[in-house]
């Protein structure tokens, strides 16, 4: 066995004992000097390190060789790499936060590129709007060359995970569980997705059994906000995980970025507030996240980064009357019919129209709402053809 699969196993000795997280580890670190001098201690010097009581080092205790390679079998089964602190492969920008993982389980593949990052977050409950403006943003930080790092959540995240994938960027997932029991399992496909197409990675600190339990998850949060440059924050409500992790980011010395939602939203409540107490840049377009990345952003735009212009799209009179309609509200064909004063079959016809070019989109319950620049073409020439 070599050294650093030795060190390796003694920093798994730690993390496997029950109630053992990241502070506790760094306090035996701290204490003893080294992992190997920690683990060799034994009880009664374990007791003496600050925070670590007759619980803890009982627990410490209770990890056996069995269970390290227990651990290490099913990383392997999974096809899980296991990083310690003092693994070369150890992404850089975790190493020095306090809370630094000591073990990070690894699907796929982190890559030298992947330090020039950024993070998108947001309600896993979203609005189409908030799904659009994720993929939409995904695409453009997947294409500029940039990481996108996100959750693996429902909603918010997955459009992210999938709008870099899209534009042939790569993409980490950082989960709330152990990395056998991936969560959600309806996003088992989108994981499956980043594996195969070797696009990027799915981490977790968390032994691979554990499940899903709340608490993780905001822990898990400094994980998403420390492998970036910068978080841009895309819907959350006022009380939301999304916040935890601009919190996280502003106290790393991260830049915090918000998308400007609707303002009798509640799924953009928390999000407008960020912009509103200045601790978050108001951002609508790919080059304001270039312009607060200063000299990454510039070497970015050297290398071709840029958003594409929106596709004009020519509209008819009657389709433009319509469109002009949805600028602040969904609406349903009879309400545009009542509100035109057009025969239905004209309207019926027009919004399926609209629809096809990409210009609005059917929502449930029989409304269509207006697609934002940026998705589809509504950014785009409108006027009478």
């Amino acid at each position: 066995m070599d050294d650093l699969e030795a060190r390796r196993r003694d920093y798994l000795r730690l993390c496997l004992a029950e109630g053992v997280g990241p502070v506790t580890v760094r306090r035996l670190l701290e204490r003893f000097g080294s992992v190997r001098a920690a683990v060799a201690a034994g009880p009664g010097a374990w007791r003496e390190a600050p925070g670590v009581g007759d619980a803890t080092a009982a627990a410490l205790a209770a990890v056996d060789e069995r269970a390290i390679d227990a651990e290490l079998a099913l990383a392997a089964e999974h096809g899980a790499a296991v990083l310690c602190l003092d693994d070369p492969s150890y992404p850089p920008a975790l190493r020095h936060l306090p809370g630094a993982p000591p073990v990070l389980y690894v699907l796929g593949e982190l890559v030298e590129a992947d330090a020039v990052a950024v993070a998108i977050v947001g309600a896993r409950r979203c609005s189409t709007y908030g799904l659009e403006q994720s993929r939409r943003f995904g695409e453009l930080l997947g294409r500029a060359g940039l990481t996108v790092v996100s959750g693996g959540a429902r909603g918010i995240d997955a459009a992210a995970h999938r709008g870099a994938l899209r534009a042939g960027g790569r993409t980490v997932a950082v989960m709330g569980c152990g990395l056998s029991r991936l969560y959600p399992p309806d996003n088992a496909k989108l994981f499956r997705q980043i594996l195969d197409a070797g696009r990027g990675a799915v981490v977790s600190e968390l032994p691979m059994r554990i499940g899903v339990k709340p608490r993780n998850f905001p822990t898990r949060n400094r994980i998403i906000s420390g492998l970036s440059l910068g978080v841009l924050v895309i819907e959350a409500a006022r009380r939301s995980g999304s916040l935890i992790t601009a919190r996280l980011a502003l106290e790393q010395g991260k830049d915090v970025f918000a998308v400007p939602g609707r303002v009798d939203s509640p799924f953009s409540a928390g999000t407008n507030q960020l912009i509103a107490d200045g601790a978050a840049k108001l951002t609508a377009r790919l080059e304001d996240v270039l312009d607060a990345l200063g000299e990454v952003g510039s070497v970015l735009r050297a290398e071709g980064a840029e958003e594409p212009p929106p596709p004009a799209v020519e509209l008819s009179a009657v389709e433009a009357e319509l469109l002009e309609q949805l600028t602040a509200v969904e609406l349903s064909l009879d309400e545009l019919v009542r509100r035109t004063g057009r025969p239905a079959a004209e309207v019926t016809a027009a919004m399926t129209t609209l629809a096809i070019k990409g210009v609005v989109a059917r929502k449930p319950g029989g409304v269509f709402a207006r697609r934002r620049p940026g998705r589809g073409a509504s950014g785009g020439k409108e006027g009478p053809s």
